[in-house]
């Protein structure tokens, strides 16, 4: 990699020249983020992923840039243009935006009012009129006064359509109209009259402004929707005079009759082709603005809710409620294989109460469940209510309500119809519950993290940027936890640093034919695996009860050895290096410093001995709703009720409080202190007491607070 492109990396990442040299070194040598951040410390100066993921995205982003210039150094030297000079200043240039204004003169047009004056031999008097130094037009213009040229005015009006061409293809005449819009742009939005009844969910920008810098992206976004299902109409502009003032100055030189041609061409080229043009950018700007921070909230909205606490292998029966069509049951074992499942109509119409309780008290001990799993869908409190109230007093059971979110998804997913190709979609619904409650990561990896709906406009945003994201975000979820080699679905062990999905197909095959996996060495035995794929995979996977307790660690193989260094240092097996705190405590880090390995790594590594195997996500709770509360009408303000944080925006968070209708917990009631983002506060799935602050019972909004709670 070239040095100018490794500073050029550095200097939009603001990280020192080394560490990036390092990150994209290893990158190119087919390295992961995770193994990088997790096994290369030493290498990178212990950058972490959020740091490492940047300097991937700004090494595509320089590398595109650097294409881009190549694709105008070639079109302007085919139109024989391209002098030595301008091809320093395209070289020179590191920025997208003042590219494209240096290679604005020179880009193929289609026919404009500029190349029809052109075409009728007018350029000359347009030079003529922007040199500002004649005070006769009429005689300058005599000449140019024939054939499609029928009289001075028709003269003069071609010249100055070439000259608004030349203005606004100026580079500097852009960037004053830019500075402009960046100081004091107001973006305006309204309601389309013949469609204000079917607006009504916009009703907040029917007539609505905002300085264009200080809009929060959620408002960008909501307008940008509008806009798309036809139900308003937005503009971004400015105060034309000042950004008049600006081209005066810089073009208008002399007070004469070609002076005020000129001027007559600034107008013409602000209402035409500047302020349209800028206008445009700066939506563009404002798109992708809001684009990056509510992709970066649905990043982390779903990076919280793949890291939510698991029960852990329990027999677990799951739930996926409904009225009318019923209540899907299904019974899992520990593993989470499907071992029964029918339907039970406990709620009207069917109101097969008795039935249904019979049942599930049935299944409850022939199938030795330790927790029942309720979808929080439709019908979700009814029947976590129903539930609760069959199982039996004093027993360990306990009931939790599940976030059911894309499992509909999955249910008619290939992933669905693959594992269970004889069962119904709602079965499969019900089976998906129950084992989020038992692995909520290996679950929801099975599913399209966009359809998860943990974030905001989610169909709004750039959706290749997105799915970039968000699965850079499953990658470093499954990988945090680390994955049990001999359990793992296929679909999980894809997301593997190093593995991928013909490894994952071809991993899961092998297991299935020649049995558990006894050490992660014998990973080297599956077909088509390499000394690459094992090196940047096997930290990252774990087998329970091998030989070599290090294989369920964090702990690399290529630190194998140091650890037994480690251990002979002070004459015990591993194994008691692994029991014993004191025993590690008596190692000394710096003793085992060499040039590969630096404290960094020997601090993880003893870290990680004191936890093997140890999920870092903790193990979930139950949570009851208030008694009584059943629908939005029932609620009153001052009233304070448990909650669970369903989704986190900028703005706020959404909290579901036993009711149909999530409310909303505004940013300014969060905490008694001023926050600039909820994640300072609040985790997805967190437990909370909030008030009811207002209740609209018609529009369906219900706000909260949590402050003096």
């Amino acid at each position: 990699m070239s040095t100018l492109i490794i500073e050029k990396v550095s200097e939009g990442v603001g990280i020192k020249k080394h560490q990036v040299s390092a990150v994209v070194e290893l990158l190119d040598g087919g390295a992961t983020i995770p193994f990088i951040s997790r096994y290369r410390k030493e290498a990178t100066g212990s950058l972490d992923e959020v740091e490492i993921n940047n300097i991937s995205l700004e090494l595509t982003r320089i590398k595109d840039l650097i294409s881009r210039k190549e694709t105008i150094l070639k079109s302007i030297d085919e139109q024989e243009m391209l002098t030595p000079e301008l091809k320093a200043k395209i070289e020179r240039c590191w920025s997208s935006q003042d590219l494209e204004d240096i290679y604005l003169p020179y880009k193929p047009k289609r026919k404009t009012r500029a190349s029809m004056a052109r075409e009728k031999g007018l350029e000359p008097l347009a030079k003529i009129i922007m040199a500002q130094r004649d005070n006769s037009l009429k005689i300058s213009a005599e000449p140019f006064i024939k054939d499609e040229v029928a009289d001075l005015e028709e003269a003069l009006a071609g010249a100055r359509d070439i000259i608004a061409e030349w203005i606004n293809e100026n580079a500097d005449a852009r960037n004053a109209v830019r500075t402009h819009f960046k100081r004091s742009a107001i973006i305006k939005s309204s309601v389309v009259k013949a469609k204000m009844v079917e607006a009504d969910k916009y009703r907040d920008y029917f007539d609505f402004f905002e300085n264009l810098k200080e809009v929060p992206s959620h408002r960008i976004l909501a307008i940008r929707r509008g806009e798309s299902e036809g139900f308003l109409r937005s503009s971004i502009s400015i105060e034309p005079y000042d950004a008049q003032q600006s081209l005066v100055k810089q073009f208008v030189k002399a007070q004469n009759e070609a002076s005020e041609q000129v001027s007559l061409a600034i107008d013409d080229c602000l209402k035409r082709l500047l302020l349209p043009s800028i206008e445009t950018e700066f939506r563009l700007i404002a798109k992708d603005k809001a684009d990056e921070e509510a992709i970066g909230v649905f990043a982390e909205n779903l990076r919280q809710l793949l890291l939510s606490a698991p029960l852990g292998q329990v027999p677990v029966l799951g739930l996926d409620p409904g009225f009318r069509t019923g209540c899907k049951l299904v019974c899992l074992n520990e593993r989470g294989d499907l071992v029964y499942h029918s339907t039970i109509f406990p709620h009207p119409p069917q109101n097969k109460k008795f039935e249904a309780e019979e049942e599930v008290k049935l299944l409850l001990d022939k199938y030795n469940i330790g927790a029942v799993a309720v979808g929080n869908g439709t019908a979700g409190r009814e029947t976590l209510a129903f539930v609760k109230g069959v199982i039996p007093k004093g027993t360990n059971v306990e009931a939790y309500l599940v976030n059911e979110a894309g499992a509909s998804i999955y249910s008619a997913s290939e992933v669905a119809r693959n594992e269970f190709p004889d069962l119904d979609l709602t079965v499969r619904g019900a089976v998906s519950i129950g084992r989020r409650l038992m692995d909520p990561l290996a679950e929801l990896v099975k599913i399209d993290a966009k359809s998860i709906g943990v974030g905001q406009y989610q169909h709004d945003v750039n959706q290749e940027k997105l799915k970039r994201t968000l699965d850079t975000v499953v990658e470093s979820a499954v990988n945090t936890v680390g994955v049990n080699l001999n359990t793992a679905s296929e679909h999980l062990l894809r997301y593997v640093s190093g593995i991928g999905p013909t490894l994952a197909k071809r991993i899961a095959a092998h297991r299935k034919e020649n049995g558990e996996f006894k050490s992660r060495k014998s990973l080297m035995d599956v077909p088509g695996l390499g000394a690459k794929a094992f090196e940047q995979g096997a930290g990252f996977l774990r087998i329970k009860n091998a030989k070599n307790p290090l294989d369920d660690s964090g702990v690399h193989p290529e630190r194998y050895k140091l650890v037994k260094e480690m251990a002979k240092t002070i004459d015990v097996p591993v194994e008691d290096l692994i029991k014993s705190r004191l025993h590690r405590q008596k190692i000394k880090p710096n003793d085992f410093v060499s040039d590969e390995v630096g404290i960094p790594t020997i601090n993880d590594i003893i870290q990680e001995l004191a936890k093997p195997g140890l999920d870092p996500r903790g193990k979930a709770e139950a949570f009851s709703f208030a008694e009584g509360i059943e629908s939005i009408g029932q609620l009153r303000e001052g009233m304070v009720l448990p909650g669970v944080v369903t989704n986190l925006a900028k703005f706020g968070a959404f909290v579901d409080i036993g009711i149909k209708e999530n409310g909303l917990l505004h940013i300014s009631q969060i905490a008694n202190r001023f926050i600039k983002d909820p994640a300072e506060v609040l985790k997805l799935d967190q437990k909370i007491k909030v008030r009811v602050v207002s209740v609209e019972v018609e529009r369906k909004r219900i706000q909260l607070s949590m402050k003096d709670v």
